[in-house]
């Protein structure tokens, strides 16, 4: 066992050594994790080196101004730490560190339920509890080792990382805790006149752990009613409040949002479709408008929220390959329910398969996650209507094989046939071919395209 050889190395070179955080707090809550830390009194690198040669490897990282090494060992990620007090200054990102003894060590975790500790030197595996952390752990209470002021002005990221525990773990926050984080939110702040010592990287990796947790509205309603919502993520803030039709959907945006995120949290655990979940209506305050007869609508929001992704995106530092795939799911939320009737053509249910592509899947189970209603007949209502347009889909796709197709006739044939060089109406051409094809017109195949071409052509390039 690996703990157990590194345990006898510390006994031997009589190094003091313990495992501390959250490797010990999922071990007594029975849970698996393969990330270690072990807190070293000393040198912690000099250990990480002399169980690297044990093990016949090398040190995956070293950072010697922090006093801390990484070795990776069948599949698990090992953390030598070396025992320290650090401080973060009101205008730095950058900690001040200083060697500690493990009291010390241990007071500046952020959580008592992660400052536990077993020692590497003994075979007794007791737990070193100096905080009430067991207690706290039997409760499922997030509370902070020494006073929440202190704890979370060494590092704000805390109060983020309060409200993933809380959504990992489904604890909850004491209430000192949480109060902390309404007097210290504007730490998080990136810019004005008390700067983040926070970077934009580490929070947003923070929420999209909480985007990755069995039920991500718990964390999220945590951040929004602390405020920190306000500040990380204003766009979602403004949800609150905006009322709605109350047909299929809660009657409030964002608790409407907060159900379709964990609607879909049960279906799946891809991150950017739940991230879709959490985007699909970010658009509806500013599209609200009151219709008198019909109430409060939002024509356009699925449009503007897909534009709106660029920014977001660029704010929050996501992923751009993730980019495309939000943008289109966010736009096309609302158009399979709008194909429920049965009057609907196969033209329309095509050039639903031809936007989604490969995504629909996706799309289908985004538009089951966004009922939200309590009234079980219209949930059952609603479900039987996508029931319909998925068989529609399925049909039209086994039939026409619309789905990432592209003109059957390509570019280069366009201008050999055409006799032109590349240019705005070979694009005209090719996707007037398209456009025939998912409108019905002619079949999707390359001689009915041939001959569409043929016939078109003349007129497209006498135009000017």
């Amino acid at each position: 066992m690996i703990i157990a050889r590194i345990a006898e190395l510390a006994r031997k070179e009589k190094i003091q050594a313990y495992l501390v955080g959250g490797y010990v707090r999922d071990k007594l809550l029975g849970n698996n994790k393969t990330d270690i830390d072990i807190s070293v009194i000393g040198d912690a690198i000099d250990l990480a080196d002399k169980a690297a040669a044990e093990f016949g490897l090398k040190l995956t990282a070293i950072y010697k101004k922090f006093g801390t090494a990484m070795l990776e060992i069948e599949g698990s990620k090992i953390e030598f730490i070396s025992a320290r007090k650090e401080s973060y200054r009101k205008d730095s990102r950058k900690p001040d560190v200083v060697p500690a003894d493990l009291k010390e060590d241990l007071s500046r975790r952020d959580f008592t339920v992660n400052a536990l500790a077993v020692s590497l030197n003994n075979d007794e595996n007791e737990v070193i509890d100096l905080f009430s952390g067991l207690d706290d752990l039997k409760d499922k209470v997030l509370r902070t080792p020494l006073d929440p002021t202190a704890t979370f002005d060494d590092d704000p990221l805390r109060m983020m990382r309060a409200c993933r525990f809380a959504s990992q773990l489904g604890f909850e926050i004491a209430g000192d805790t949480f109060d902390a984080f309404k007097r210290m939110r504007e730490r998080l702040k990136l810019n004005g006149h008390s700067p983040s010592v926070v970077s934009q990287e580490r929070i947003t990796d923070e929420l999209l752990k909480i985007m990755s947790s069995p039920k991500p509205s718990i964390g999220l309603k945590l951040l929004y009613k602390s405020g920190i919502m306000e500040i990380i993520f204003p766009e979602v803030h403004n949800l609150e409040g905006v009322d709605q039709r109350k047909d299929f959907h809660h009657k409030d945006v964002f608790y409407h949002t907060l159900q379709v995120v964990d609607n879909i949290s049960l279906k799946t655990d891809k991150l950017w479709l739940r991230f879709a979940a959490l985007m699909h209506d970010i658009a509806k305050p500013p599209t609200k408008k009151f219709v008198e007869g019909t109430g409060w609508t939002f024509h356009g929001h699925e449009d503007v929220g897909a534009r709106w992704q660029k920014r977001i995106f660029t704010k929050l530092r996501l992923p751009f390959d993730k980019l495309p795939y939000v943008e289109k799911l966010v736009r096309l939320h609302l158009r399979p329910i709008a194909l429920a009737n049965e009057s609907v053509t196969d033209s329309a249910i095509r050039r639903l398969i031809f936007d989604a592509g490969d995504d629909i899947e996706d799309l289908f189970t985004l538009c089951r996650a966004d009922i939200t209603s309590k009234d079980p007949g219209k949930v059952k209502k609603y479900l039987e209507n996508f029931d319909k347009v998925e068989q529609k889909v399925k049909e039209v796709e086994e039939r026409d094989k619309i789905r990432n197709f592209q003109s059957p006739v390509r570019g280069e044939e366009i201008m050999k046939i055409c006799d032109l060089e590349p240019s705005r109406k070979v694009g005209i051409l090719k996707g007037m071919i398209e456009d025939a094809i998912l409108d019905g017109i002619i079949p999707n195949n390359y001689e009915a395209a041939l001959n569409y071409l043929y016939s078109i052509k003349d007129e497209v390039l006498s135009g000017s």
